[in-house]
Formats: structure tokens, C-alpha cells, sequence
């Protein structure tokens, strides 16, 4: 059983200041002040409400944030081999085990290491490495004014990861994290920092799992992303997490010059999933492709909000998401391409596009632009739509059963996503993932 510090919830929305200092307890100066300035902000900022354009479809309420402890560490024996078994026998330079608040092992490929490539605890990272973490840990992607649950994480956060690839390394196999919990009645409050410098190349899985839960677990996360010159990041976020857990990230990439940055967001489990994703595009000649697949089932309630800014001339970005919902789940999604004044030749598209697979299923769908330039290529679409009766009756036709008939064409909906991933090996396994949540 891990510890827990209990919240108040009559304090500052259930987290004080003395959670921070335990958090900063071993940590340099410098972060321990930027956690509490973080903390600030976090109570100075209004908690969301459903008055608000970006959460008129998402109560915060549903997160379940304030009805929760504040999750202080646990035993990494006690789940070892359910984490263990999510990277056993997966091509990777690297892994890293979390295990509840606390990510319990790290490894990588010694020749990496030699190369001066960096996987460790964020923690750790800001005494050993301060430099890099001073410069963009909460400064340039997620600052705690992102958001409410932004604040929170930059105040809170624990077994957060650090990956540093050096200018010019390039990694074939992926790097990959586990991020496993068993306990109901916690928050968890994970972040990641991926800096590449130029001309370097690597991929990061993040895999979020758990049991299902019979009371309600809030994971509230932060990732942020800085691709240099010429950089390549491919990033995939897979959301497996049981029934019982709300799952709240917040993240953010900076493409520099030339740089391509690729993320992939799989939302499959939990109970409420909210992923607010910005791509800020900095660099003339940056390209970010931004994927997205969620299938809901139940009462599931997924919602996707993306921002594309374009702050730069000749930059790019690309958004598809698709989503296929089932039984009575709702998905939600709010999309933005922001042009700036100065960003001319712009080239910019952003698709969604969902699947309706029950009578009670929801999608809305909430595509924008917001352009400021007159030499641009933008464009968004959205469409609702059931499944083709047509061509479930093609595939019946040929001895098909109806349920797998259905299966087929959902999976087949999707397929354009997962062709888009770059990562051979990861394609495979989020298949799979797919194909077992679909039935």
C-alpha cells in the first residue's frame, strides 16, 4: 500500500503549499521555487467550468480531481511484473518503469549512453544536468499558465522522465515508458521532458495502464516536447488505462527550423480521457503531423483539444483524428489552426472525423481557424457519420458475420492513421491494442 498525503478539500481545491515543499524536499532551489510559483498560479487561477468554450462539452467535475489523495509513492514490487510485461520482448533503445508516483528503473542501451544520450528522473535531472532543465522545463511548452491542470502538474509532479538526444544522434528503436497503477483513491501527477538537439532523431512511446478500478484514480499529466534544427521526435501516447481512472494531459511541442515532430494520441481506456495538444511550429521549414485515434465504449467520455500556431513562414502541419464510439461513450473534439501575422506560406490542414457505432453514442465535432496572414493553404473538415450499410452488406455477403463484419470496417476506418506512424514496430502493436478493444 502506498502512502498518501490526505487533502483538504476545503484548501486551495484539496493541495497546499506544504505538498509542494514535501515534493521539493530533495530537489535543487531553483525548481522548488519555480514548483511554488507554479502552485501560485494554480491558486490564483479559476477552475474551469462548463461556461467556458473550451470545456462547454467536459465538466471538470467528471475528472474527479478533488475527490482524491495526493499519491506519495508506493511499492514498485507490488506491480513490477504487470509494468514489466508491457516492454517484455518490444524492440527498444530504452525503457522506463513507473510505477504509481514514482518511476522505479530506467535503462538504456550503453552505447547511447556513451553518446552522451540522456534517459533518467526528472528530478535527478535538474541537479545533474541543471542547465537543460532550467532552460525548458515549464518555460516554453507547459508553463503552469497553459492551464488550471497545468499549474497543477507544474506544482506537483513526480516520476517525471527526462530524455536528452545530442545533436546529431539519431536512434533507430523507440524509446519506450511504462507508466502502470493499481491503486484507486490517488492522484497521479506524471511529466515528461524530450529535448533534441540537431539533426538528432528518436521516437518515445508512453504507455498509460491499469486494472480497472472500482473508485475513481486522476492521472494529470504533462509532456512537453523541443525538436532543434532539423530534429526529428516521433511521439505516441497510449491511453490504456482501466475503468475508474480520469486521465487529464496537457501537452505541448516546439518544432524549430527543419525540424518534423509527430505525435500520435491512442485514447482506448478510462473513464474520462482530456488531452489538451498544442504544436507550435517556431522554424521556418518545421512540419508536425498530428495523429489521433480513440475508440469509446460504455459511458466512456473522451475530448481532444489541438492547437496548431503557426508563428513562422514556411512551416506545416497536418491533423487527423478519427475516432469510432460505441454504446453510450461521448467524444469530444476542438480544434485550432492559429495562423500569426508573419507566418505567410503557411500550409496547414486539420481533419476529424468519427464513427457511430450506436444509437446513444455522441461526437462533436469543433474544428476553427484563426488566420492573420494572406499568403496561407488552410483548411479543416469534420464529419459524423454510421457505419455503411452498404458495405457491411458486401462483407456479410461473403459469409461474414455481422459483429465482425462491423470489426472490419472500423478497423479499416482507422487504417489510414496508423499508416501515417512512421515506426514500423509501434504500428503492429497499436493494432493489435486497437483490435482487442474493438472485439
Amino acid at each position: 500500500m502506498g502512502k498518501s498525503a490526505v487533502l483538504d478539500v476545503e484548501r486551495s481545491y484539496g493541495y497546499g503549499r506544504e505538498d509542494v515543499e514535501a515534493r521539493s524536499q530533495e530537489e535543487p532551489g531553483w525548481l522548488r521555487e519555480r514548483r511554488l510559483e507554479a502552485f501560485e498560479v494554480w491558486e490564483r487561477t479559476p477552475l474551469p467550468t462548463t461556461r467556458s468554450e473550451e470545456w462547454r462539452y467536459t465538466d471538470p467535475k467528471l475528472l474527479k480531481w478533488n475527490a482524491v489523495k495526493l499519491a506519495d509513492g508506493t511499492d514498485p514490487a507490488s506491480s513490477a511484473d504487470a509494468a514489466e510485461a508491457r516492454v517484455a520482448g518490444k524492440d527498444a533503445a530504452g525503457t522506463v518503469i513507473q510505477i504509481g508516483a514514482s518511476a522505479a528503473e530506467f535503462r538504456l542501451d550503453p552505447e547511447l549512453a556513451a553518446r552522451g544520450v540522456v534517459l533518467m528522473d526528472l528530478s535527478a535531472a535538474a541537479r545533474e544536468h541543471e542547465t537543460l532543465i532550467r532552460e525548458h522545463l515549464g518555460t516554453r511548452a507547459v508553463t503552469p499558465e497553459s492551464g488550471k491542470f497545468a499549474a497543477l502538474n507544474g506544482a506537483l509532479w513526480s516520476g517525471g522522465v527526462f530524455l536528452h538526444v545530442p545533436r546529431g544522434v539519431q536512434i533507430e528503436h523507440p524509446i519506450r515508458v511504462v507508466r502502470w497503477i493499481d491503486e484507486a483513491g490517488l492522484a497521479y501527477l506524471p511529466r515528461t521532458l524530450v529535448v533534441a538537439e540537431d539533426g538528432a532523431r528518436v521516437g518515445l512511446i508512453e504507455e498509460f495502464a491499469s486494472p480497472d478500478l472500482e473508485e475513481p484514480a486522476f492521472s494529470c499529466g504533462a509532456v512537453e516536447i523541443v525538436a532543434a534544427t532539423a530534429a526529428q521526435v516521433h511521439y505516441v501516447a497510449l491511453q490504456r488505462w482501466g475503468q475508474g481512472v480520469r486521465h487529464m494531459s496537457t501537452q505541448r511541442t516546439i518544432a524549430g527550423r527543419d525540424a518534423k515532430l509527430d505525435t500520435l494520441i491512442v485514447n482506448l481506456g478510462g473513464s474520462v480521457a482530456r488531452v489538451d495538444l498544442m504544436a507550435a511550429l517556431e522554424g521556418p521549414g518545421a512540419r508536425s503531423d498530428m495523429l489521433g485515434l480513440y475508440f469509446g465504449h460504455g459511458d466512456q467520455h473522451f475530448d481532444h483539444e489541438t492547437r496548431q500556431e503557426h508563428r513562422v513562414p514556411h512551416a506545416s502541419s497536418d491533423l487527423l483524428y478519427k475516432g469510432g464510439l460505441d454504446g453510450e461513450s461521448r467524444a469530444v473534439f476542438r480544434g485550432l489552426i492559429k495562423v500569426f501575422p508573419k507566418a505567410q506560406r503557411t500550409d496547414a490542414y486539420q481533419t476529424n472525423r468519427n464513427l457511430i457505432l450506436s444509437r446513444t453514442a455522441q461526437a462533436t465535432s469543433l474544428p476553427n481557424l484563426e488566420i492573420e496572414a494572406d499568403d496561407v493553404r488552410c483548411s479543416h473538415a469534420a464529419t459524423v457519420g454510421q457505419l455503411d450499410e452498404d458495405e457491411l452488406f458486401y462483407i456479410m455477403s461473403r459469409g461474414i458475420p455481422r459483429r465482425e463484419a462491423e470489426r472490419l470496417v472500423v478497423f479499416g476506418f482507422f487504417g489510414d492513421v496508423l499508416d501515417r506512424l512512421p515506426l514500423p514496430d509501434v504500428v503492429r502493436e497499436l493494432r493489435a491494442a486497437i483490435e482487442a478493444k474493438i472485439g
